[in-house]
């Protein structure tokens, strides 16, 4: 997979970091998350130290992350689906040439 490199800045600091092609819209929502835990961690005053900042940023968004509901797979909204009904339906509609099954 080829990567490019990206210029972007995080509570005023520039990074280059590197990126997948087709990534970019990805990184760049990740690089605003940070950057807004960590001015907000800053602007709250208590930490000074960016390395602190970047931990404490780091551990918010990743129990943030953790504590999202697990992706259920795809259902059909609670409705029973009546697959020999659908099949009977797409035969009816091809006509006897184009039959499923």
């Amino acid at each position: 997979m080829t990567m490019k490199q990206m210029e972007v800045t995080i509570m005023g600091q520039s990074y280059i970091l590197g990126c997948p092609e087709g990534g970019e819209t990805s990184l760049l929502e990740a690089v605003s998350s940070v950057d807004r835990e960590m001015i907000a961690i800053r602007d709250g005053g208590r930490v000074k130290a960016r390395e602190r900042i970047a931990v404490l940023a780091a551990l918010n968004l990743a129990y943030a992350l953790a504590e999202r509901p697990a992706a259920k797979p795809a259902s059909t909204s609670g409705d029973d689906v009546d697959i020999d009904a659908l099949i009977q339906r797409l035969d009816q509609a091809l006509g006897a040439d184009g039959q499923l099954l």
